[in-house]
């Protein structure tokens, strides 16, 4: 007999363990990591900042601690996701105030003491409770979770990770499953998306039939989060999928799943 872990599939998960985030914020909306899981990324909105961790093994959240904090008030005081491009050269947040995705580059890779804003894209024509970002591999595909009409909604790049040359394709309907879609991610090549919702306490499974299509979404699985957080809203995954992690806005902590 062995035990055989599947990566990216929600209805294996078990939890494991957690990291209080309460002492630099007790609002934690959004949660990113670094390619090799060395470094953790928080949003909140009662800092308005990005706290960064470092960990001394790689997605391993009780390794973790606090080593910087990056302000992003001058753009929005309700920041709520947050992701990188590949190298970590720029970050994305979404703002909850504006409605719009804001663009900063880091001099150095997933360093935010380096961030530098450089630019803003509006996604109140589609939403007006933003909370959640992810995109595709190469950045020319860009998804934003919306409260107001419990949507995914798919945008293009014509120029990879440049919110400047986003325009709105398409958007998927997640109410059937729930009614206060916060966190987003993705498997690598798009064929599963996961959607935390904040209302049932849940991480939603979602099959795409062509990879980081919305349109070819379909549900497929559902995980409780509630005995560890009744505010679930961030969501990420190491890079086989075999650990997945959910930031929660009740309990300040990320919790750890296996």
């Amino acid at each position: 007999t062995s035990n055989i872990t599947t990566g990216f599939d929600v209805s294996a998960a078990v939890y494991s363990q957690n990291f209080s985030v309460a002492s630099q914020e007790t609002a934690p909306n959004g949660l990113a990591f670094n390619t090799d899981g060395t470094k953790m990324f928080v949003v909140g909105d009662s800092g308005d900042d990005v706290n960064e961790y470092a960990l001394t093994t790689g997605f391993d959240v009780s390794t973790a601690s606090f080593t910087d904090a990056f302000s992003l008030s001058a753009q929005d005081t309700y920041p709520d996701g947050i992701a990188f491009n590949t190298d970590g050269t720029k970050m994305f947040i979404v703002g909850g105030i504006g409605d719009a995705v804001y663009e900063y580059t880091l001099s150095t890779g997933f360093d935010v003491s380096t961030a530098s804003f450089v630019d803003s894209f509006s996604v109140n024509s589609q939403d007006t409770q933003p909370h959640g970002i992810a995109f595709n591999t190469d950045g020319t595909k860009m998804f934003i979770t919306g409260e107001t009409n419990d949507n995914v909604y798919e945008y293009a790049l014509s120029t990879g990770f440049d919110v400047s040359t986003a325009s709105f394709t398409d958007a998927f309907d997640v109410s059937g499953e729930d009614g206060m879609p916060w966190g987003l991610a993705f498997n690598a090549d798009g064929t599963k998306m996961f959607v935390v919702g904040a209302q049932a306490d849940e991480v939603d499974e979602y099959a795409l039939s062509t990879g980081f299509d919305v349109s070819t979404a379909s549900f497929t699985s559902v995980f409780s989060v509630a005995s560890q957080d009744n505010t679930p809203t961030g969501i990420a995954f190491n890079t086989d999928g075999t650990k997945m992690f959910v930031l929660g806005k009740g309990s300040d902590n990320v919790n750890e799943y296996t």
